[in-house]
């Protein structure tokens, strides 16, 4: 399956919007988007994972990547996952205590460390 990627402005937020599978052939595709928007100068990202169906371990390399590299600019970065199948991913691998998980994008923004919640 295709891997679609979305960017649209929430506020101060970027929310890329991802849909499809996220594996060792597509993970390369959303890793070089997040680096655009955080080069971009993107601070305060939200990733959307609302339409992904698959998600492997590459996936998850490239999500922990965006996180640091958005800490370390002193940025804020979060999930938007719903989905049971990507939620126990999530749990088994213990990065839920290391995401901020959200159920909508909208809690994801209200939920903001960096005190920029809408």
């Amino acid at each position: 399956m295709e891997l679609s990627l979305a960017t649209r402005t929430v506020g101060e937020h970027t929310v890329l919007e991802v849909g499809g599978e996220v594996d060792v052939y597509t993970a390369p595709r959303l890793r070089e988007r997040l680096l655009e928007l955080i080069d971009g100068g993107s601070r305060r990202v939200v990733v959307d994972l609302g339409r992904v169906d698959f998600l492997d371990s590459t996936g998850l390399g490239v999500l922990v990547g965006a996180l640091k590299r958005l800490r370390s600019a002193g940025g804020s970065f979060a999930l938007v996952c719903d989905k049971e199948p990507l939620l126990k991913i999530f749990r088994i691998t213990a990065l839920d205590q290391v995401f901020p998980l959200h159920p909508t994008v909208e809690a994801a923004i209200a939920a903001d460390p960096t005190g920029a919640g809408a």
